[in-house]
C-alpha cells in the first residue's frame, strides 16, 4: 500500500513541476505530466475540435498509469492530478470542442477508473491570479501557450475555482502563490515545504 501521496493542482504555469522537483530532493517519487515531447498536446491547441478528445484520454490513461505505479513507493508526488482532467474536459464541453457523445464516454471512463483510484493523502491546490499566470507563460515562452487567447486562461483559472470550491475527495491544502516564489527564493521555498509537509506529515524513510 501507498504511504503518502501528494496530488500538486493548478493551472499551466502556476508552478507544480517545479514543486514537484524540489520534493524530489526530499525523497519523493515524482510523476511529471506528460507535456514535453507530447504531440497530440500541441496539435490540441492549434485545433482543438479534432484533438480534445483523443488528448484527454492520452492524459487520462497516463494518470491512471501513475496511479497504479505509485502503489509501489511510499512516498510520491503527482505533478496535476487525475481528477482535474475533469475540469479540462467539462471545460472543452462547455466551449463546444468536445461533443456530448465525445464526453459522455470520458465520463464513462473516468468514472470507471475511478473505481480504481484512492484519494491522495494531500491535494495541494496552487491559487494564483490569472494575470500572474499570463506572465509566467509568456516568460518560459512555449510557442503553442503565447498563441492562445487570453479568455482560455481566465476561463481556465475560473473552473479551477469552481472545481476546488466544491472539493471534497481527499484533505485540501489551497496555497496563494502570486506573492511567493519557491524556486529563487530561499525562504519561500523552505515556506512551502513546511506547510506541506506539516499538512501531510513526513512519510517515514523520507528526510
Amino acid at each position: 500500500m501507498r504511504d503518502k501521496v501528494i496530488n500538486i493542482a493548478g493551472v499551466v504555469g502556476v508552478g507544480k513541476s517545479s514543486l514537484c522537483n524540489i520534493f524530489n530532493e526530499l525523497g519523493y517519487k515524482v510523476y511529471h505530466e506528460p507535456v514535453f515531447d507530447n504531440e497530440l498536446l500541441e496539435k490540441f491547441y492549434y485545433d482543438k475540435e479534432k484533438y480534445a478528445f483523443p488528448l484527454q484520454i492520452f492524459f487520462l490513461n497516463k494518470r491512471f498509469e501513475m496511479y497504479k505505479d505509485s502503489m509501489h513507493h511510499p512516498a510520491s508526488i503527482m505533478d496535476r492530478s487525475i481528477v482535474e482532467d475533469r475540469i479540462f474536459a467539462k471545460m472543452l464541453r462547455d466551449q463546444g470542442e468536445l461533443n456530448d457523445k465525445e464526453y459522455d464516454i470520458y465520463v464513462d471512463l473516468f468514472n470507471n477508473m475511478m473505481e480504481h483510484v484512492n484519494p491522495p493523502t494531500l491535494m495541494v491546490y496552487l491559487r494564483i491570479k490569472t494575470e500572474n499566470v499570463i506572465e509566467r507563460i509568456k516568460r518560459r515562452g512555449r510557442k503553442y501557450e503565447l498563441e492562445q487567447s487570453i479568455n482560455y486562461w481566465y476561463d481556465l483559472n475560473s473552473n479551477y475555482e469552481v472545481f476546488f470550491g466544491e472539493y471534497s475527495w481527499s484533505k485540501l491544502l489551497v496555497i496563494d502563490v502570486d506573492n511567493l516564489d519557491f524556486v529563487n527564493n530561499p525562504n519561500d521555498k523552505d515556506y512551502i515545504i513546511d506547510l506541506i509537509e506539516n499538512n501531510v506529515g513526513i512519510p517515514e524513510g523520507v528526510s
